[in-house]
């Protein structure tokens, strides 16, 4: 058995960071399980893309501990932080691809950055990761050419094409349609069940977050079920809901938890 199998993947101990002396996360404390999804929900502005930000290295906070695969990021300087970085992939509300460069470059650019040369291994990888979101069609095309959804995908592709075992997502299917969002997020299953990857998700989509919590990826079927249903990848990993409010944890708790809440700031959520 591995040695991490019962550390958690993430977790954050009474972490408190401000901007000009104004309070944006107070006290924060929670675990993300290995293998686990937590989804995190909060108003605009209550903190969350500063917390993907604390868990990827890119903020130090004022106070606390962050843990990745149960190592404390915080005292690590920036110059050193390059190993557990490459363990994240982080996929950006708007994509973030580079215009200049097609979808192959794109997710190429990771592993160039990271110092491989093997031109056929990186080709070998890229057209693996880009055949797994379906998109391997889109190899030569520019970033101007896709729709927003395909570009979502190709965001994906580019953050696991380095094999992460922690994915950080900010709003992924912000912005896309209904049937498109659903996409993106049986793409997200399909990683997560597949790639047994940890997951910390940031929507404003709370039924993306149940859609996560209930349902399990079918590479038969090629798209969700639940998770007794034939098929299926077993029972759904862990996942868990993060209300953010005033820069303090509102809520913790499981979907079913969240569904029963009769608290009024919750309830915002379920609608």
């Amino acid at each position: 058995m591995d040695a991490l199998d019962d550390t958690p993947a993430v977790e954050f101990r009474n972490v408190y960071i401000s901007f000009d002396e104004k309070q944006v996360l107070s006290d924060i404390s929670f675990q993300v399980a290995r293998g686990g999804t937590l989804i995190l929900l909060g108003v605009a502005g209550s903190g969350k893309s500063v917390l993907l930000k604390l868990v990827a290295g890119l903020l130090k906070p004022d106070s606390g501990e962050i843990l990745v695969d149960g190592q404390d990021l915080v005292p690590i300087p920036e110059a050193q932080l390059g190993p557990f970085r490459k363990r994240m992939g982080i996929v950006f509300q708007e994509g973030a691809l580079f215009d200049s460069l097609s979808v192959y470059e794109n997710v190429a650019y990771p592993l160039r950055e990271a110092g491989d040369r093997n031109e056929n291994e990186i080709e070998k990888r890229v057209r693996e990761v880009l055949g797994f979101v379906e998109m391997e069609a889109a190899l030569e095309k520019m970033p101007s050419e896709l729709s927003g959804g395909m570009r979502r995908r190709v965001s994906v592709a580019r953050a696991i094409v380095s094999q992460p075992h922690l994915m950080l997502y900010d709003s992924p299917t912000a912005g896309l349609d209904p049937v498109t969002a659903n996409t993106i997020t049986v793409l997200l299953a399909k990683l997560r069940d597949f790639g047994h990857v940890s997951s910390i998700v940031v929507t404003h989509r709370i039924q993306d977050g149940y859609v996560l919590a209930n349902f399990v990826y079918s590479p038969e079927k090629q798209t969700l079920v639940p998770p007794s249903s034939n098929g299926g990848a077993g029972s759904a990993p862990a996942t868990r809901f993060l209300v953010l409010r005033d820069g303090g944890v509102y809520f913790e708790g499981t979907a079913a938890k969240l569904v029963a809440a009769s608290d009024a700031f919750l309830r915002r959520f379920l609608v």
